[in-house]
């Protein structure tokens, strides 16, 4: 039992800390080096961390981790608060409600997901992981993050998945400016050719965003002119959600 206790300390310091290294962590723990490295390594094996891509030194959350949070998440009052509003807006438009998490910067998750009746519909499963900068969720929590965690997303790689996706910096930045002005996000093939998707954050007290809404259609049913009555609908929807969430 003392090495599952251990193990689940490492998991836990990794979580709060990453990336770290293995230096750090026995700083942390007062633990011989190799102690730390073997249980790293055990953790890396069973799927719960892996290396960061760009330093393999330091140490993070693997992919693991993100497919048991969505059935944790449909605990938590976050879930529960967002349940109501999604089915409603999914009445209201009949085109799919998604409900997603951020992955720190990696990338957003998704928890929850309530279905339209239409034979040609989006689908996205529970523990689908997108990248920040080409979704509509993504812009919609990364519009609302410190400067120092945007500049920190701008700066990596931004990866193009079709003509429409933003792999500028200044054009990323331009983007989140403007989702932060309207209030949300719009994805118009910028991900998956032929999905969008027209999302809204849901924000603590803080104003930190901690999930964001979105309704997601195929593009043949996408009409430009219809963006402000969807935006107001979504961003109704996501400060409902935050209010039950808080209240």
């Amino acid at each position: 039992m003392k090495s599952v206790t251990r193990s689940l300390r490492v998991l836990e310091a990794v979580a709060q800390h990453q990336p770290v290294t293995v230096g750090e962590l026995t700083k942390l723990f007062g633990l011989p080096k190799s102690t730390v490295q073997r249980t790293l390594v055990t953790l890396n094996e069973a799927g719960w961390l892996r290396a960061n891509r760009k330093d393999t030194t330091r140490w993070e959350i693997g992919a693991r981790v993100l497919a048991v949070r969505p059935a944790a998440l449909q605990g938590s009052s976050l879930f529960a608060a967002a349940r109501e509003p999604m089915t409603r807006l999914r009445d209201t438009l009949n085109e799919t409600i998604h409900l997603s998490v951020p992955d720190a910067l990696h990338g957003m998750v998704v928890v929850d997901r309530v279905d339209c009746d239409h034979a040609v519909r989006t689908f996205h499963a529970i523990g689908d992981i997108s990248p920040l900068h080409a979704t509509a969720t993504g812009h919609a929590v990364l519009a609302h993050l410190a400067k120092h965690e945007i500049d920190e997303v701008a700066a990596g790689t931004l990866q193009g998945y079709g003509e429409e996706t933003i792999t500028d910096p200044v054009e990323l930045r331009a983007e989140l400016r403007r989702v932060r002005d309207r209030g949300y996000a719009v994805n118009h093939n910028q991900y998956i050719p032929g999905v969008c998707a027209i999302a809204a954050p849901v924000l603590d007290g803080d104003g930190v965003p901690l999930a964001a809404v979105a309704v997601s259609l195929p593009d043949s049913r996408f009409e430009p002119d219809r963006l402000p009555e969807l935006g107001r609908l979504v961003t109704d929807t996501a400060a409902d959600i935050t209010t039950r969430h808080l209240g």
